[in-house]
């Protein structure tokens, strides 16, 4: 996707919080359906300006809905419903920045434990755990930004799940790496930027 797409999208997941704060529903355009109707995986990440500070982040990670549709859904759950924060307020929303990170389906790591490290790359991958019916998911960024080896990134996912820090290291335990596509606005209503996640410690 190229970032003019990624504009377009990050404006409709705008509109969708702004119209939420006026009580309405926003009417999405047929040509923007038609242009994104793809199903993927998509998480928005809302982050306070300037300071980077997150502000809530909620996503679908499987490609269970039209990208247009996903945006939309995950930009009014990051605003409004997740349990880290109070939902977000209209004074909040030129002073906040939009991030999308677009996944490719989950593709769980089939080696033996001992060697899941070998099977994640830092700066490309992000991870999902899942043992019973606890799962956790952490974006190809937060290992980059947290400056994680590939066993530290497997063993906050772990966490994330609410499952011990070596649970990967478990046969019972699946876990899945998946890539992702990043963007963001550079100032609230600014410019749109791919993310460049490049690499973390090894």
């Amino acid at each position: 996707m190229d970032v003019k797409d990624a504009k377009k999208l990050i404006e409709l997941g705008r509109k969708a919080v702004w119209e939420a704060f006026r009580g309405g529903k926003l009417e999405v355009p047929q040509e923007i359906k038609e242009a994104y109707s793809q199903p993927m995986g998509v998480f928005t990440t809302i982050e306070r300006y300037p300071q980077r500070q997150l502000r809530g982040c909620i996503g679908v990670p499987l490609p269970v809905y039209p990208l247009w549709y996903g945006v939309i859904h995950s930009s009014l759950q990051a605003a409004f419903n997740d349990p880290r924060f109070p939902p977000l307020s209209p004074e909040e929303f030129d002073k906040v920045t939009w991030e999308l990170s677009l996944l490719t389906p989950p593709e769980e790591i089939k080696a033996p434990p001992e060697e899941r490290p070998k099977h994640v790359e830092v700066g490309k991958h992000g991870l999902i755990v899942e043992r019973g019916n606890q799962s956790g998911l952490l974006l190809p960024q937060v290992a980059v930004e947290h400056r994680w080896n590939p066993v530290e990134f497997l063993e906050y996912t772990c966490l994330k799940a609410g499952l011990p820090r070596d649970c990967w290291r478990d046969p019972s335990t699946k876990v899945y790496r998946f890539s992702g596509e990043v963007f963001r606005e550079v100032e609230p209503f600014g410019e749109v930027v791919r993310e460049e996640l490049g690499q973390s410690a090894t």
